[in-house]
């Protein structure tokens, strides 16, 4: 019978499940080098200094894909970027409506 595999812990950003040349030129826009800096992260404001220092409004699902890296940096298990999306839109949602107040 073989052995169940375990996922091998990321070791660095380009380890992250989701995370390609792109998402790491944006970590090295933000200065984020190492995944302990990445596990101190939150997606949203990261999205929102990427747009600042871009001069870009970014596709919202980079928060996705921030939030499942930012996920696996702190122990998470691997999950597609796409399993953030009900998160992130409930979050930006609750953001609006507090404006709104």
């Amino acid at each position: 019978m073989p052995r169940p595999t375990r996922a091998v812990p990321p070791a660095t950003l380009a380890d992250l499940a989701n995370v390609g040349p792109a998402t790491l030129g944006d970590f090295r826009v933000l200065g984020i080098r190492t995944l302990p800096q990445l596990a101190r992260q939150d997606a949203f404001r990261l999205y929102e200094r990427l747009c600042r220092k871009t001069g870009t409004r970014h596709d919202p699902c980079c928060i996705d894909v921030f939030l499942s890296a930012i996920d696996q940096a702190r122990g998470g298990a691997p999950r597609p970027w796409w399993k953030f999306t009900a998160e992130r839109k409930r979050v930006m949602r609750e953001r609006v409506e507090r404006r709104v107040r």
